[in-house]
């Protein structure tokens, strides 16, 4: 370059670190959200820059790039980096660089896996780098980038227990996960590019295969009901999955493939013409030549591992780097309840009146089991999150908004329950083609339910403004098939038209009779004394007439 290097023009000097980040993530264990931390991840394949911002616990991608270089590409043949690639890495790094600094980053690192670790010309083409943009690069070995990617997992799945594979170029990493924590973790050599250079045809190619995961088994055993996959060839062939079942939610994260559908997906992939793939998937041409070796190697992972079910991560070793950060106190929260606090306080017109609404709507939901519970819990607090969208469209905007979300700890069919419930919070007929296709990822009864859940949004969102135990109190007796309301003495006039409608309305999709009742005093006990000659509502269930824009 002219002049100044673009080290000094982008104003990194590289200080010495005592760990991935030059400093901690998260000083304050008690921090909700980070603030534009950037990782930089060069791989034998791809180099991506992801900015991550919003809820510490789940962030969300403010900036996220990757070029395809292909660093690792002949590396089995020649020991060295694939000319082609450095220079498409280090221009893409010059780039990240002058990026970075435009963002003002708080935090920025930079790792690279197993091109860099292994070639020849690795550790001068490092030095070049941090030369040329400051960026200082650390170079992790397979067993740290195995455990990296099972960290990512988890941080997407807190719950997740099983066997994580991640694939990337030059190699293919496991690692065993459960009780939020990375207990075993090997590295091989099954990336595709190395397994290009691989003799003997097809049979060569198998055997070779069959070998080194034989191999792998015996290191960290067989017994994993679930198998987690990471990495870009992994998330090609599974849109492919999803073409070949016309599967209508197009969400990578959390989609479910059982071994006997990989099976004839692999089968139909090899049948098809790769052009015709491409037009159908959206997978680049580079990412496309790599996929009929990465269904080898998982036609035999899934035959040798034998697990019951195979999900689909788009976490991994960057999401991995921020949870090697994290407090312990961070890690056991909820990503998904931590993802919509966070979007309820920057987009919903009264923050933390979601955590209100939940507590006033709680008496519907006694018996209900803490995994629908939090679903439930996460509905209320994303209820008013779309409010500026149009009136025309607010539905549709809140079903888009959770289905297509960046949420983790939250799987397609609780990504459905959640858009239908808040659709239903604005819309209570009807559905559009494309939602009804995807609403057929549920059961009747879930379907059911997420519509009540809806009726019930639209009646507790609008009671009262400034939160509804401050009107009232609902009680539910499902038994005798009533819904009571208890009115504060002094918040009755809350109760008309719109809310008396949207309260029956509630009643009818609960299957029980409404009655409004008035509190008249509180006991000695904390009690609350209603009107005991108080009657039913005696109010129409239809939802005709007036009308509300709440």
């Amino acid at each position: 370059m002219d002049g100044n290097t673009l080290a000094e023009t982008a104003g990194y000097n590289a200080p010495k670190a005592s760990g991935l980040f030059d400093t901690p993530l998260f000083s304050d264990p008690q921090a909700r959200a980070l603030t534009h931390v950037g990782v930089i991840d060069v791989g034998s394949n791809s180099v991506r820059l992801v900015v991550f911002d919003g809820a510490a616990r789940s962030p969300a991608y403010f900036f996220n790039e990757k070029v395809l270089c292909g660093l690792g590409r002949g590396l089995a043949e020649t020991g060295k980096l694939n000319p082609e690639g450095r220079r498409r890495a280090l221009a893409t790094l010059e780039r990240f660089a002058l990026l970075a600094r435009g963002m003002s980053l708080s935090n920025l690192t930079m790792v690279a896996t197993a091109a860099m670790r292994e070639a020849e010309d690795g550790p001068d083409f490092c030095a070049l780098i941090e030369r040329e943009t400051g960026l200082r690069m650390r170079i992790i070995d397979g067993a740290e980038e195995a455990r990296l990617s099972a960290q990512g997992v988890l941080t997407g799945w807190p719950e997740a227990n099983g066997l994580v594979c991640d694939i990337g170029g030059n190699s293919m990493e496991l690692a065993v996960i459960g009780d939020g924590k990375v207990h075993c973790n090997v590295t091989s050599g099954l990336g595709p590019f190395r397994l290009q250079q691989i003799s003997g045809g097809k049979k060569g190619l198998r055997d070779h295969i069959s070998a080194v995961l034989k191999d792998l088994r015996a290191q960290i055993s067989d017994h994993h009901d679930a198998l987690y996959l990471v990495g870009g060839s992994w998330r090609a062939i599974a849109r492919m999955d999803m073409e070949r079942r016309g599967y209508p939610l197009k969400v990578l994260h959390e989609y479910a493939m059982t071994p006997k559908a990989i099976r004839k997906t692999i089968e139909w992939i090899l049948e098809q013409d790769p052009a015709k793939l491409r037009a159908l998937t959206g997978v680049s041409a580079e990412r496309m030549s790599l996929v009929p070796l990465a269904c080898q190697v998982l036609r035999q992972l899934v035959h040798v591992f034998g697990p019951k079910q195979v999900y689909v991560s788009s976490y991994g070793i960057r999401e991995g780097i921020l949870y090697e950060q994290m407090p312990e106190d961070l890690r056991r929260r909820d990503p998904l309840i931590e993802a919509c606090h966070f979007m309820e306080y920057s987009s919903s017109r009264i923050p933390g009146f979601g955590k209100k609404l939940y507590h006033f709507l709680l008496p519907l939901y006694r018996n209900r089991p803490p995994e629908r519970l939090r679903l439930i819990r996460a509905a209320c607090l994303l209820h008013d999150v779309n409010w500026r969208a149009h009136p025309d469209y607010r539905a549709d905007a809140c079903f888009d908004t959770t289905t297509r979300a960046n949420l983790g700890g939250l799987d397609h069919q609780g990504r459905v329950y959640l858009g239908i419930a808040l659709m239903h919070r604005y819309k209570t007929n009807g559905m559009r083609p494309r939602i009804k296709e995807i609403a057929g990822l549920m059961s009747d009864k879930d379907l059911a339910e997420a519509k009540m859940l809806g009726r019930a949004l639209r009646f507790g969102a609008m009671f009262s403004m400034d939160g509804p135990e401050n009107a009232g109190e609902l009680r539910f007796y499902p038994k005798k098939k009533v819904l009571e309301l208890i009115l504060e003495r002094d918040m009755q006039a809350l109760l008309t038209e719109v809310a008396e409608q949207r309260f029956a309305a509630l009643a009818n999709q609960v299957g029980s009779e409404a009655k409004v009742r008035v509190r008249r005093s509180h006991n000695s006990n904390g009690s609350a004394d209603v009107s005991p000659d108080a009657s039913s509502s005696g109010i129409d269930s239809s939802e005709s007439g007036t009308t509300s824009s709440a």
